[in-house]
């Protein structure tokens, strides 16, 4: 088959890496792969892996300029001869709708996040077929939307079982990360992503100041870059630690390449994220690499965390809550790498993907 996969840009994110890793799997399966973006850094990922990526405006929200954009969208559309074509945001999504109007080519959705409710983001579900990343999703969707169940089909982001899989860590970059950050013999709570209000970050330091009282070396990660609308609140954030008299127990590592081994030398991870995630594959890569997970009790992570199996859950914005599932989640021990394999796989996403796909043409 011929895939072309559509989204605003290929920079970081979790429709970025989904969309990077389905093209890689794609060419490795004989299938011919094109991404079409407004470009980013990992256009060059997609290319070294065997797929193509064309450059074309589909991220700009200016209604103005939209018309010729659908116009040329066409016109490539036709020139291409695509079997599926598959958005994955709102805007593809409707360039591509109008685009496809007269053309009749297969059209495929997926639907990554609690989206607003209003006219924009129904085009997600005008897809001839619709995947959402998680029950939640699907649920959401049928509530707001009244899509028909026949219509959705679930399929979790899968998690890459070579990059996270505990036989395969960088052991020198856990040494020397340890070292670095004094957190030899320490008991490690991570939390891993971008520095938003939304992560919801001062909740995890006044939970982490709670759990200190009980458990005296403990460290606190907070892995995620600085964006420069979001320097105040990182300003902030420093300043509660200090208020705390956190100021050597919370370290603010930035952006990490190795989250791999990021969750490896971590204890516990946390997700206190505010707003539900639509699936939380932060959740699903650090049990596949055997470390419990706290997470807001919301959102696709519920699909994921097994209750005194493999994490716990709390209520946003309670770190009384948060310091008591800690302390809890410190003594589970399980096979996630097991757990992962059999239930949130990459090969599977690719395999139900291309099922989809197979469906519609």
């Amino acid at each position: 088959m011929k895939i072309i996969q559509l989204l605003p840009e290929l920079n970081e994110g979790g429709v970025e890496r989904g969309t990077m890793e389905l093209s890689r799997e794609f060419v490795k399966l004989g299938h011919e792969s094109i991404v079409i973006s407004n470009g980013g850094k990992l256009v060059s990922t997609i290319e070294k892996d065997g797929g193509k990526h064309i450059k074309f405006d589909v991220a700009s929200k200016n209604i103005l300029t939209a018309p010729w954009r659908i116009y040329k969208l066409r016109q490539l559309l036709k020139e291409l001869k695509p079997d599926i074509i598959h958005a994955r945001s709102r805007v593809p999504a409707w360039l591509t709708y109008f685009a496809n109007k007269t053309l009749h080519i297969p059209f495929v959705t997926t639907v990554h996040g609690f989206n607003s409710v209003n006219f924009y983001s129904r085009i997600m579900t005008k897809g001839d077929a619709v995947i959402a990343v998680s029950q939640s999703i699907k649920e959401y969707m049928q509530t707001n939307y009244q899509t028909k169940s026949k219509k959705i089909t679930v399929i979790p982001r899968g998690i890459d079982l070579k990059l996270f899989n505990p036989k395969n860590i960088d052991k020198k970059f856990i040494l020397d990360f340890k070292k670095k950050y004094g957190l030899k013999d320490k008991f490690i709570i991570s939390t891993v992503g971008r520095i938003t209000q939304l992560k919801d970050i001062e909740t995890f330091i006044q939970a982490v100041a709670l759990v200190k009282q009980n458990v005296p070396n403990i460290k606190a990660l907070i892995v995620g870059g600085v964006q420069k609308d979001k320097e105040n609140y990182f300003e902030s954030l420093k300043k509660l630690t200090k208020e705390l008299g956190m100021e050597n127990e919370v370290i603010f590592a930035g952006s990490q390449s190795n989250v791999a081994e990021i969750y490896t030398l971590s204890d516990v991870v946390v997700s206190a994220s505010k707003k539900p995630e639509s699936f939380g594959r932060s959740v699903a890569e650090a049990i596949a690499m055997n470390t419990p997970v706290v997470a807001t009790n919301h959102g696709g992570v519920r699909d994921i965390i097994v209750t005194d199996e493999n994490g716990y859950f709390f209520e946003v914005g309670d770190e009384k809550e948060l310091a008591n599932k800690i302390r809890l989640a410190k003594e589970l021990s399980f096979n996630g790498y097991n757990y992962i394999c059999k239930n949130f796989s990459l090969e599977q996403m690719v395999e139900k993907t291309l099922n989809v796909y197979e469906e519609i043409v």
